[in-house]
């Protein structure tokens, strides 16, 4: 009979904790589903939920604030997850808050994080039945298949330079050639050094220059009067305008003279007048020839003799 009353209290305080126990898990969990607090329901689309299953958490700036509740596809490329929200803290949520799907961790379950929206104005707080915006996150897959290309293009563009570093290398091509051809680095550093002298020699020309205007007297000096002096630089101008002008004259007087008229053209132009001055000329000198030959015979003459030698004596 003792036995058996042993045994009856063992098995109630066993059947006690053990309710205890159930009792505090079922709160427990119940707590963190927020099935004991006051919930409103909210509503997000995306096209893939990426293994988001029932009952995964929903964050809002890093705080757990609900649970996923339902994941329902309405149509292809559209599925709803439904929301259950802590109204305590769903006042805090502004209808323009977006949602995304992301891991919880490297290899946690999926979890929906709600983040503020960027609206400057207050658009107010969500309330139950509401749909948020949604944002889709590159996932993991996404990412290795890019990284995947990434990849092919990096060994295919290795592939291609190590090609080039050995044509490089054997001296083909113009960089091969350069690197390659002692004669062509020779020309090349003659060049150099060519292109070097004209440079010193151009500045020691502009050292001499600014030599030369520095050398100048600005107050005293002609470069002075002319760079300065307002009136000389009229002066010069007219001088200019003048010889203009002037040329312009002759060449209309030369025009005047190639059309026929004036003097200058007849005598330029007509061929027996200038036989007839030349015949002129020939008689005046032979006239003069005679004319000195009478003068010799006159200081010989007995009457003229003493003349001339007076005149002579002179």
């Amino acid at each position: 009979m003792a036995k058996s009353t042993s045994q009856k209290i063992k098995v109630g305080i066993f059947v006690v904790v053990g309710t205890t126990l159930l009792i505090a898990a079922l709160y427990f969990i119940g707590k963190q589903q927020h099935m004991f607090s006051k919930t409103i329901k909210l509503y997000a689309n995306f096209e893939n939920v990426k293994g988001l299953q029932i009952g995964n958490n929903v964050r809002y700036s890093g705080i757990n604030v609900g649970t996923v509740s339902k994941i329902e596809m309405k149509e292809v490329g559209r599925i709803t997850i439904e929301m259950l929200v802590e109204e305590k803290t769903a006042v805090f949520i502004k209808k323009d808050a977006i949602a995304a799907i992301a891991s919880d961790g490297l290899v946690g379950s999926m979890v929906v994080n709600v983040s503020p929206g960027k609206s400057q104005i207050d658009v107010g707080s969500v309330v139950s039945g509401d749909t948020i915006q949604s944002h889709r996150n590159i996932g993991t897959d996404e990412m290795l298949a890019t990284l995947n290309i990434t990849n092919e293009n990096v060994a295919s563009l290795s592939f291609d330079l190590l090609k080039i570093t050995e044509q490089v290398l054997e001296g083909k091509g113009t960089i091969g050639a350069l690197l390659n051809d002692t004669t062509m680095a020779q020309d090349i550093q003659k060049s150099i050094l060519e292109l070097r002298k004209t440079t010193e020699t151009a500045s020691t020309a502009m050292a001499r220059v600014n030599n030369i205007i520095a050398k100048i007297n600005y107050d005293e000096s002609a470069a002075a009067v002319i760079l300065s002096d307002t009136a000389v630089a009229n002066q010069i101008r007219d001088v200019f305008e003048n010889l203009e002008k002037s040329s312009e004259e002759i060449h209309s007087y030369i025009n005047e003279i190639k059309s026929g008229k004036g003097a200058i053209n007849h005598i330029t132009q007509d061929e027996n007048l200038v036989r007839e001055i030349d015949s002129t000329m020939i008689y005046i000198k032979q006239a003069a020839d005679k004319l000195d030959q009478n003068m010799e015979a006159l200081k010989h003459n007995i009457l003229f003799k003493r003349y001339f030698k007076k005149q002579d004596k002179k």
